[in-house]
C-alpha cells in the first residue's frame, strides 16, 4: 500500500486547513516539560492516523544557534543542545508509541546559517569537533534511543565534505561515513525535499536523485521531476553507478 506522509511540525494545521495547530517548538522549548511534549506527539500521531497519515517529518532537532537564521528560528526547541535533544526525543517517542513514524531533521544540523536552503545552498563553517559535540548531539541522542528515520538537510559542510558545491543530502561522507558508520544509525535515511534550490541549483535532470542513492539515502523526498529522476536512476543502474 501507499505510505502517506506530512510535514507537520506543529501539527496537521501546518499543511491542512481546519486542523489543530500546536505551539511552535521554540515556545514548547520554553516550557521544558518532557511529559507535555510527549502528549503533544501522542495527539499529533492520533490525529495523523485519523487522516490515514503514516509519517510526520518531525521533530526539528536543529539547535537555534544563529538569530539571523531565516528558516529554522521558532522551529527549534532552543539553543541548549541537551534541552533540544530531550524534548525532540519526547516528541518523537510520543508519535512512535502511537503508531506514526517521525523523522529527526535536518542532519547534521541546520541551526547556524543565514541562508535558507529552500533558496540556496547554506554553508556550515563549524569544525568537526563542534559538529560532533553540538550540532549532531540531538541526532546522536535520538539514534542511541532508537530513532528510526533521519532527514538529511541540504547543507555544505567543509569539514565533512570535500566538494564545496556538494550538499550533505548527496554526500557519502555525511550519510554513509558519518551518520551510518560514526553514529551507528541503522534506520531509514530520507532527503529533505529535492525541489529545494539548495540542491537543484547545481544538480538537474535526475542527477541529484542518483547521487543521493549512491550516498546512502533510502527515500527520495519530492523529486522535482519524477520521470527524469526514474530515468536517471535506471540509466545509473545500467551504467554501474548504482548497484542493486
Amino acid at each position: 500500500p501507499l505510505i502517506y506522509s506530512i510535514d507537520g511540525e506543529w501539527g496537521l494545521a501546518m499543511r491542512l486547513t481546519d486542523a489543530f495547530s500546536y505551539p511552535r517548538q521554540l515556545t514548547l522549548g520554553a516550557s521544558n516539560n518532557d511529559s507535555l511534549i510527549y502528549e503533544m506527539g501522542k495527539n499529533i500521531a492520533l490525529q495523523s492516523k485519523a487522516m490515514g497519515i503514516h509519517i510526520n517529518f518531525a521533530p526539528d532537532v536543529d539547535i537555534n544557534l544563529n538569530p539571523k537564521n531565516p528558516v529554522i528560528g521558532n522551529r527549534s526547541f532552543g539553543e541548549d543542545k541537551e534541552r533540544v535533544a530531550r524534548l525532540g526525543w519526547n516528541y518523537l517517542k510520543g508519535m512512535e508509541d502511537n503508531g506514526v513514524y517521525g523523522s529527526v531533521k535536518h542532519f547534521p544540523g541546520h541551526g547556524d546559517t543565514e541562508t535558507d536552503s529552500h533558496l540556496a545552498l547554506p554553508t556550515i563553517n563549524h569544525t568537526k569537533a563542534f559538529i560532533d559535540s553540538v550540532d549532531s548531539y540531538p541526532f546522536r541522542y535520538a539514534i542511541d534511543r532508537g530513532a528510526r528515520m533521519v532527514m538529511i538537510g541540504h547543507l555544505n559542510i567543509p569539514c565533512l565534505i570535500s566538494d564545496p558545491k556538494l550538499p550533505s543530502s548527496l554526500s557519502k561522507e555525511v550519510i554513509t561515513d558519518y551518520l551510518k558508520r560514526d553514529l551507528n544509525f541503522k534506520g531509514i535515511v530520507i532527503t529533505d525535499a529535492l525541489t529545494m534550490n539548495g540542491v537543484t541549483n547545481n544538480y538537474v535532470d535526475g542527477e541529484a536523485e542518483v547521487r543521493a542513492l549512491i550516498a546512502g539515502v533510502d527515500i527520495l523526498l519530492m523529486p522535482k521531476d519524477e520521470y527524469k529522476a526514474v530515468s536517471a536512476i535506471i540509466k545509473a543502474i545500467k551504467d554501474g553507478r548504482i548497484t542493486v
